[in-house]
Protein backbone atom coordinates (compact mmCIF):
# COMPACT_ATOMS: atom_id res chain seq x y z
CA UNK A 1 0.00 0.00 0.00
CA UNK A 2 1.26 3.49 -0.83
CA UNK A 3 1.24 5.86 2.14
CA UNK A 4 0.42 9.50 1.49
CA UNK A 5 1.22 11.24 4.76
CA UNK A 6 4.61 12.75 5.44
CA UNK A 7 4.21 12.26 9.16
CA UNK A 8 3.26 8.66 8.55
CA UNK A 9 6.34 8.30 6.38
CA UNK A 10 8.58 9.40 9.22
CA UNK A 11 6.86 7.05 11.64
CA UNK A 12 7.13 4.16 9.22
CA UNK A 13 10.81 4.84 8.66
CA UNK A 14 11.36 4.94 12.41
CA UNK A 15 9.50 1.68 12.96
CA UNK A 16 11.39 -0.07 10.16
CA UNK A 17 14.71 1.18 11.49
CA UNK A 18 13.84 0.01 15.01
CA UNK A 19 12.73 -3.39 13.74
CA UNK A 20 15.96 -3.80 11.80
CA UNK A 21 17.93 -3.60 15.05
CA UNK A 22 15.89 -6.29 16.82
CA UNK A 23 17.89 -9.48 17.41
CA UNK A 24 21.46 -10.28 18.27
CA UNK A 25 23.00 -9.73 14.82
CA UNK A 26 25.27 -6.73 14.25
CA UNK A 27 24.83 -4.21 11.42
CA UNK A 28 27.17 -4.27 8.42
CA UNK A 29 28.46 -1.10 6.71
CA UNK A 30 25.80 -1.19 3.95
CA UNK A 31 22.88 -1.42 6.37
CA UNK A 32 22.63 -5.23 6.32
CA UNK A 33 22.97 -7.65 9.17
CA UNK A 34 25.50 -10.36 9.81
CA UNK A 35 22.62 -12.60 10.98
CA UNK A 36 20.74 -12.35 7.66
CA UNK A 37 18.11 -9.81 8.70
CA UNK A 38 16.48 -7.77 5.92
CA UNK A 39 18.06 -4.47 5.02
CA UNK A 40 15.74 -1.45 4.81
CA UNK A 41 15.27 1.52 2.50
CA UNK A 42 12.69 4.31 2.49
CA UNK A 43 11.70 6.15 -0.69
CA UNK A 44 9.70 9.37 -0.83
CA UNK A 45 8.18 10.29 -4.18
CA UNK A 46 6.74 13.53 -5.53
CA UNK A 47 5.46 11.89 -8.69
CA UNK A 48 1.70 11.42 -9.14
CA UNK A 49 -0.21 8.72 -7.30
CA UNK A 50 -0.37 6.42 -10.32
CA UNK A 51 3.35 6.79 -10.94
CA UNK A 52 4.15 6.16 -7.29
CA UNK A 53 2.19 2.93 -7.40
CA UNK A 54 4.24 1.76 -10.39
CA UNK A 55 7.53 2.71 -8.75
CA UNK A 56 6.37 0.83 -5.67
CA UNK A 57 5.93 -2.32 -7.78
CA UNK A 58 9.48 -1.94 -9.06
CA UNK A 59 10.80 -1.40 -5.53
CA UNK A 60 8.90 -4.40 -4.14
CA UNK A 61 10.19 -6.75 -6.86
CA UNK A 62 13.74 -5.48 -6.44
CA UNK A 63 13.48 -5.75 -2.68
CA UNK A 64 12.36 -9.37 -2.83
CA UNK A 65 15.25 -10.25 -5.13
CA UNK A 66 17.79 -8.51 -2.90
CA UNK A 67 16.37 -9.24 0.58
CA UNK A 68 15.58 -5.56 1.21
CA UNK A 69 12.46 -4.12 2.84
CA UNK A 70 11.54 -1.04 0.79
CA UNK A 71 8.90 1.45 1.86
CA UNK A 72 7.66 3.75 -0.93
CA UNK A 73 5.76 6.82 0.25
CA UNK A 74 3.85 9.40 -1.80
CA UNK A 75 4.89 12.80 -0.46
CA UNK A 76 3.07 15.89 -1.75
CA UNK A 77 4.14 18.11 1.14
CA UNK A 78 6.23 21.27 1.08
CA UNK A 79 9.87 20.97 0.13
CA UNK A 80 11.04 22.78 3.26
CA UNK A 81 9.37 20.11 5.39
CA UNK A 82 10.97 17.44 3.21
CA UNK A 83 14.40 19.01 3.75
CA UNK A 84 13.94 18.99 7.51
CA UNK A 85 12.86 15.35 7.46
CA UNK A 86 15.74 14.37 5.17
CA UNK A 87 18.18 15.89 7.64
CA UNK A 88 16.84 13.70 10.46
CA UNK A 89 17.77 10.13 11.41
CA UNK A 90 14.40 8.87 10.14
CA UNK A 91 14.50 10.63 6.78
CA UNK A 92 14.17 8.93 3.38
CA UNK A 93 17.07 7.24 1.61
CA UNK A 94 15.83 8.20 -1.86
CA UNK A 95 13.70 11.11 -3.05
CA UNK A 96 11.98 10.69 -6.44
CA UNK A 97 10.46 13.22 -8.81
CA UNK A 98 11.49 16.72 -7.70
CA UNK A 99 11.96 19.68 -10.10
CA UNK A 100 15.60 20.36 -10.88
CA UNK A 101 15.35 24.10 -10.17
CA UNK A 102 15.13 23.24 -6.46
CA UNK A 103 18.38 21.30 -6.57
CA UNK A 104 20.55 24.18 -5.38
CA UNK A 105 18.37 24.61 -2.31
CA UNK A 106 18.55 20.88 -1.57
CA UNK A 107 22.31 20.80 -2.06
CA UNK A 108 22.80 23.82 0.18
CA UNK A 109 20.77 22.02 2.85
CA UNK A 110 23.14 19.06 2.63
CA UNK A 111 20.64 16.39 1.55
CA UNK A 112 21.86 15.57 -1.98
CA UNK A 113 24.55 12.91 -2.35
CA UNK A 114 26.90 13.27 -5.29
CA UNK A 115 25.98 10.82 -8.05
CA UNK A 116 28.51 7.98 -8.56
CA UNK A 117 30.83 8.45 -11.54
CA UNK A 118 29.44 7.19 -14.84
CA UNK A 119 25.81 7.05 -13.74
CA UNK A 120 24.86 10.30 -15.50
CA UNK A 121 26.67 10.85 -18.79
CA UNK A 122 25.71 13.00 -21.77
CA UNK A 123 25.54 10.05 -24.19
CA UNK A 124 22.57 8.55 -22.28
CA UNK A 125 20.24 11.52 -22.72
CA UNK A 126 18.42 13.41 -25.45
CA UNK A 127 20.42 16.59 -24.76
CA UNK A 128 23.37 17.90 -22.77
CA UNK A 129 20.95 20.29 -21.06
CA UNK A 130 19.63 17.38 -19.00
CA UNK A 131 23.08 16.86 -17.51
CA UNK A 132 23.48 20.61 -16.94
CA UNK A 133 20.16 20.60 -15.08
CA UNK A 134 21.54 18.25 -12.39
CA UNK A 135 25.02 19.79 -12.21
CA UNK A 136 26.10 22.25 -9.52
CA UNK A 137 29.65 23.64 -9.40
CA UNK A 138 30.76 20.93 -11.79
CA UNK A 139 29.36 18.06 -9.70
CA UNK A 140 26.28 15.95 -10.46
CA UNK A 141 23.75 15.64 -7.65
CA UNK A 142 20.65 14.02 -9.18
CA UNK A 143 19.35 11.71 -11.92
CA UNK A 144 17.10 13.06 -14.71
CA UNK A 145 13.86 11.06 -15.08
CA UNK A 146 11.55 13.24 -17.19
CA UNK A 147 11.61 16.60 -18.94
CA UNK A 148 9.22 19.28 -20.10
CA UNK A 149 9.40 22.42 -22.15
CA UNK A 150 7.11 24.69 -24.16
CA UNK A 151 6.51 24.85 -27.89
CA UNK A 152 4.08 26.06 -30.54
CA UNK A 153 0.56 24.68 -30.92
CA UNK A 154 -1.36 25.43 -34.12
CA UNK A 155 -4.90 24.87 -35.35
CA UNK A 156 -4.72 22.77 -38.51
CA UNK A 157 -8.07 24.07 -39.72
CA UNK A 158 -6.85 27.68 -39.58
CA UNK A 159 -3.17 27.23 -40.44
CA UNK A 160 -2.58 25.50 -43.77
CA UNK A 161 1.16 26.08 -43.94
CA UNK A 162 3.29 25.79 -40.81
CA UNK A 163 5.57 28.83 -40.38
CA UNK A 164 9.30 28.26 -40.04
CA UNK A 165 10.02 31.69 -38.57
CA UNK A 166 8.37 33.81 -35.88
CA UNK A 167 8.32 36.67 -38.36
CA UNK A 168 6.17 34.56 -40.69
CA UNK A 169 4.04 33.39 -37.76
CA UNK A 170 3.31 36.98 -36.73
CA UNK A 171 2.28 37.82 -40.30
CA UNK A 172 -0.07 34.82 -40.43
CA UNK A 173 -1.33 35.54 -36.91
CA UNK A 174 -2.73 38.87 -38.02
CA UNK A 175 -5.32 36.78 -39.85
CA UNK A 176 -5.72 33.74 -37.53
CA UNK A 177 -4.49 34.94 -34.12
CA UNK A 178 -1.63 34.13 -31.74
CA UNK A 179 -1.98 33.97 -27.96
CA UNK A 180 0.01 32.92 -24.90
CA UNK A 181 0.61 33.94 -21.31
CA UNK A 182 2.86 36.77 -22.42
CA UNK A 183 3.52 38.29 -18.99
CA UNK A 184 4.88 35.02 -17.59
CA UNK A 185 8.66 34.94 -17.92
CA UNK A 186 8.59 31.13 -18.04
CA UNK A 187 7.25 31.49 -21.59
CA UNK A 188 8.57 34.86 -22.76
CA UNK A 189 12.18 34.08 -21.82
CA UNK A 190 12.38 32.10 -25.07
CA UNK A 191 12.34 35.28 -27.15
CA UNK A 192 15.15 36.82 -25.10
CA UNK A 193 17.26 33.69 -25.48
CA UNK A 194 16.79 33.62 -29.26
CA UNK A 195 18.79 36.81 -29.50
CA UNK A 196 21.48 35.99 -26.95
CA UNK A 197 19.81 36.85 -23.66
CA UNK A 198 20.26 34.57 -20.64
CA UNK A 199 19.47 34.53 -16.94
CA UNK A 200 22.76 33.50 -15.31
CA UNK A 201 25.86 32.77 -17.38
CA UNK A 202 26.61 29.07 -17.72
CA UNK A 203 30.35 28.45 -17.47
CA UNK A 204 30.76 24.77 -18.34
CA UNK A 205 28.11 23.56 -15.91
CA UNK A 206 28.56 26.27 -13.29
CA UNK A 207 26.05 29.13 -13.23
CA UNK A 208 27.39 32.58 -12.36
CA UNK A 209 24.65 34.66 -10.66
CA UNK A 210 26.84 37.76 -10.90
CA UNK A 211 26.62 37.61 -14.71
CA UNK A 212 23.00 38.36 -15.61
CA UNK A 213 22.12 38.54 -19.31
CA UNK A 214 18.57 39.85 -19.17
CA UNK A 215 19.53 43.38 -20.15
CA UNK A 216 22.09 42.74 -22.87
CA UNK A 217 21.59 43.66 -26.51
CA UNK A 218 20.00 40.32 -27.40
CA UNK A 219 17.64 40.40 -24.44
CA UNK A 220 16.49 43.90 -25.40
CA UNK A 221 15.74 42.69 -28.95
CA UNK A 222 13.64 39.89 -27.48
CA UNK A 223 11.81 42.28 -25.18
CA UNK A 224 11.06 44.53 -28.14
CA UNK A 225 9.59 41.57 -30.03
CA UNK A 226 7.35 40.80 -27.03
CA UNK A 227 6.24 44.42 -26.77
CA UNK A 228 5.43 44.53 -30.47
CA UNK A 229 3.15 41.49 -30.22
CA UNK A 230 0.84 43.60 -28.05
CA UNK A 231 1.51 47.24 -28.82
CA UNK A 232 2.35 47.13 -32.52
CA UNK A 233 0.87 43.96 -34.00
CA UNK A 234 -2.17 43.99 -31.67
CA UNK A 235 -2.26 40.18 -31.48
CA UNK A 236 -3.24 39.96 -27.82
CA UNK A 237 -4.29 42.13 -24.92
CA UNK A 238 -1.67 43.35 -22.45
CA UNK A 239 -3.54 41.73 -19.56
CA UNK A 240 -4.03 38.33 -21.19
CA UNK A 241 -3.72 35.38 -18.79
CA UNK A 242 -2.84 31.75 -19.32
CA UNK A 243 -6.45 30.65 -18.94
CA UNK A 244 -7.71 33.24 -21.39
CA UNK A 245 -5.04 32.30 -23.94
CA UNK A 246 -5.85 28.62 -23.60
CA UNK A 247 -9.55 29.33 -24.02
CA UNK A 248 -8.92 31.37 -27.16
CA UNK A 249 -7.04 28.47 -28.71
CA UNK A 250 -9.24 25.55 -27.64
CA UNK A 251 -12.35 27.41 -28.77
CA UNK A 252 -10.85 27.83 -32.25
CA UNK A 253 -10.50 31.61 -32.07
CA UNK A 254 -6.67 31.63 -32.28
CA UNK A 255 -4.57 29.74 -34.81
CA UNK A 256 -1.36 29.73 -32.75
CA UNK A 257 -0.80 29.07 -29.05
CA UNK A 258 2.52 28.91 -27.18
CA UNK A 259 2.36 26.48 -24.23
CA UNK A 260 3.46 23.13 -22.84
CA UNK A 261 2.50 19.43 -22.94
CA UNK A 262 0.07 19.88 -20.05
CA UNK A 263 -2.34 21.52 -22.53
CA UNK A 264 -2.40 18.64 -25.02
CA UNK A 265 -5.17 16.79 -23.16
CA UNK A 266 -7.38 19.89 -23.03
CA UNK A 267 -7.01 20.51 -26.76
CA UNK A 268 -7.93 16.89 -27.45
CA UNK A 269 -10.96 17.09 -25.17
CA UNK A 270 -12.10 20.22 -27.02
CA UNK A 271 -12.09 18.21 -30.25
CA UNK A 272 -9.55 20.55 -31.79
CA UNK A 273 -7.71 19.56 -34.97
CA UNK A 274 -4.25 20.68 -33.86
CA UNK A 275 -0.56 20.01 -34.06
CA UNK A 276 2.59 20.93 -32.14
CA UNK A 277 5.85 22.04 -33.74
CA UNK A 278 9.26 23.10 -32.41
CA UNK A 279 9.52 26.87 -32.01
CA UNK A 280 9.95 28.79 -35.28
CA UNK A 281 13.19 30.76 -35.49
CA UNK A 282 13.43 34.41 -34.47
CA UNK A 283 15.98 36.57 -36.29
CA UNK A 284 17.35 33.33 -37.71
CA UNK A 285 17.91 31.74 -34.29
CA UNK A 286 16.05 28.98 -32.46
CA UNK A 287 14.28 30.30 -29.33
CA UNK A 288 15.63 28.36 -26.36
CA UNK A 289 12.59 27.68 -24.21
CA UNK A 290 12.96 26.89 -20.53
CA UNK A 291 13.58 23.23 -19.71
CA UNK A 292 12.19 21.66 -16.55
CA UNK A 293 13.56 18.32 -15.41
CA UNK A 294 12.01 15.90 -12.94
CA UNK A 295 14.94 14.49 -10.99
CA UNK A 296 15.66 11.99 -8.24
CA UNK A 297 18.48 11.81 -5.73
CA UNK A 298 19.92 9.84 -2.83
CA UNK A 299 19.86 11.50 0.58
CA UNK A 300 23.37 12.46 1.69
CA UNK A 301 22.29 11.59 5.24
CA UNK A 302 21.21 8.04 4.36
CA UNK A 303 22.97 5.31 6.33
CA UNK A 304 22.57 3.00 3.33
CA UNK A 305 23.79 5.11 0.41
CA UNK A 306 25.45 2.29 -1.51
CA UNK A 307 22.28 0.21 -1.32
CA UNK A 308 20.14 3.24 -2.20
CA UNK A 309 22.15 3.82 -5.38
CA UNK A 310 21.56 0.19 -6.40
CA UNK A 311 17.80 0.68 -6.04
CA UNK A 312 18.10 3.99 -7.90
CA UNK A 313 19.68 2.13 -10.81
CA UNK A 314 16.61 -0.14 -10.92
CA UNK A 315 14.34 2.93 -10.90
CA UNK A 316 16.35 4.37 -13.79
CA UNK A 317 16.10 1.13 -15.78
CA UNK A 318 12.32 0.85 -15.33
CA UNK A 319 11.44 4.52 -14.87
CA UNK A 320 11.15 5.70 -18.47
CA UNK A 321 8.18 3.42 -19.09
CA UNK A 322 6.53 4.69 -15.91
CA UNK A 323 6.94 8.43 -16.52
CA UNK A 324 5.89 8.15 -20.18
CA UNK A 325 3.11 5.56 -20.14
CA UNK A 326 1.69 6.25 -16.67
CA UNK A 327 2.68 9.86 -16.05
CA UNK A 328 2.32 11.15 -19.64
CA UNK A 329 5.68 12.86 -19.24
CA UNK A 330 8.49 13.34 -21.76
CA UNK A 331 11.25 10.72 -21.37
CA UNK A 332 14.92 11.71 -21.14
CA UNK A 333 16.70 8.57 -22.36
CA UNK A 334 18.17 8.86 -25.86
CA UNK A 335 17.36 5.23 -26.70
CA UNK A 336 13.73 5.38 -25.54
CA UNK A 337 11.17 5.31 -28.35
CA UNK A 338 7.95 7.32 -28.15
CA UNK A 339 4.99 6.92 -30.48
CA UNK A 340 3.04 10.10 -29.74
CA UNK A 341 3.35 12.95 -32.27
CA UNK A 342 2.94 15.65 -29.63
CA UNK A 343 5.58 14.16 -27.34
CA UNK A 344 7.95 13.91 -30.29
CA UNK A 345 7.52 17.63 -31.02
CA UNK A 346 8.23 18.63 -27.43
CA UNK A 347 11.24 16.27 -27.33
CA UNK A 348 12.59 17.99 -30.43
CA UNK A 349 12.17 21.43 -28.86
CA UNK A 350 13.74 20.18 -25.62
CA UNK A 351 16.98 19.54 -27.50
CA UNK A 352 17.52 23.31 -27.78
CA UNK A 353 15.93 24.25 -24.44
CA UNK A 354 17.81 25.84 -21.55
CA UNK A 355 17.40 24.41 -18.04
CA UNK A 356 15.83 26.80 -15.58
CA UNK A 357 18.58 27.90 -13.18
CA UNK A 358 19.13 25.25 -10.50
CA UNK A 359 21.00 27.47 -8.05
CA UNK A 360 19.33 29.12 -5.04
CA UNK A 361 19.48 32.48 -6.84
CA UNK A 362 16.69 31.27 -9.14
CA UNK A 363 14.33 32.65 -6.48
CA UNK A 364 15.40 36.18 -7.41
CA UNK A 365 14.45 35.81 -11.08
CA UNK A 366 10.71 35.27 -11.36
CA UNK A 367 9.06 38.24 -9.66
CA UNK A 368 11.17 41.03 -11.22
CA UNK A 369 10.88 39.46 -14.66
CA UNK A 370 7.10 39.00 -14.47
CA UNK A 371 6.45 42.44 -13.00
CA UNK A 372 8.53 44.20 -15.65
CA UNK A 373 6.94 42.20 -18.47
CA UNK A 374 3.58 43.60 -17.37
CA UNK A 375 4.98 47.14 -17.51
CA UNK A 376 6.42 46.42 -20.95
CA UNK A 377 3.29 44.99 -22.54
CA UNK A 378 1.08 47.68 -21.02
CA UNK A 379 3.24 50.35 -22.66
CA UNK A 380 4.54 51.76 -19.38
CA UNK A 381 8.15 50.80 -20.11
CA UNK A 382 10.28 50.39 -23.22
CA UNK A 383 12.46 47.35 -23.98
CA UNK A 384 15.79 48.85 -22.86
CA UNK A 385 14.37 50.15 -19.59
CA UNK A 386 12.63 46.85 -18.94
CA UNK A 387 15.87 44.91 -19.38
CA UNK A 388 17.82 47.25 -17.09
CA UNK A 389 15.13 47.15 -14.40
CA UNK A 390 14.96 43.35 -14.46
CA UNK A 391 18.74 43.07 -14.00
CA UNK A 392 18.85 45.66 -11.21
CA UNK A 393 15.97 44.04 -9.35
CA UNK A 394 17.36 40.51 -9.74
CA UNK A 395 20.64 41.72 -8.25
CA UNK A 396 18.78 43.20 -5.28
CA UNK A 397 16.88 39.96 -4.86
CA UNK A 398 20.09 37.95 -4.78
CA UNK A 399 21.37 40.15 -1.95
CA UNK A 400 18.28 39.27 0.07
CA UNK A 401 18.83 35.54 -0.49
CA UNK A 402 22.41 35.74 0.71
Amino acid sequence: MVKRSKLLAVLIAGIITTTAFVGCGSKSEDGGSTSGEKKTLTVWSHFTTNEVQEFEKVAKAWGEENNVEVSVVEDQGKFQEMIQAAQSDNGPDIILGVPHDNLGTFQKAGITAEVPAGMVTEDKYTSKALVDAVTLDGKIYAIPFAQETTSMFYNKDLVKEVPKTMEDLVAKAKEVGFVYNINDFYFSSAFLSANGGYVYKNNNGTLDPSDIGLGNEGAIKGLQFISDLVNKDKLMAADITGDIAKGEFTSGKAGFYFSGPWDVAGAKEAGLNFGVIPMPTLNGNAPSTFLGVQTSFVNENSKNKDLAWKLMEEFVNKGQDIVYKTGSRIPVAKDYTVDDEYTKAFMEQAKVATPMPNIVEVQAMWEPANNNLRLLTSGQSDAATTGKNIVDQVKEGIKQIK
